[in-house]
């Protein structure tokens, strides 16, 4: 962590909050791995190796952000 420069932050749910409640940046964890999931060779650990599994994450984000290239652009107002 030192050597990229990172600031860890754990996020903890307090006991008094009651239902649904947005924790800040959690969500963006939380999408990622939705995103993931997606791919159906995530979904399951199938991967004897970490380098093929590493693989399957790259390939399932390039899928991604390809799809998200090729959308038509929205306007914003």
């Amino acid at each position: 962590m030192a050597a990229f420069a990172l600031v860890l932050a754990i996020v903890r749910r307090s006991d008094d909050m009651r239902g649904f409640v947005v924790l800040p940046k959690r969500w963006i964890v939380e999408r990622l791995f939705a995103h993931l999931m997606r791919s159906r060779r995530l979904v399951r650990d199938f991967e004897r190796r970490a380098t093929s599994a590493g693989a399957m994450i790259y390939w399932s984000m390039t899928g991604l952000m390809t799809r998200r290239l090729a959308r038509p652009h929205r306007r914003r107002a």
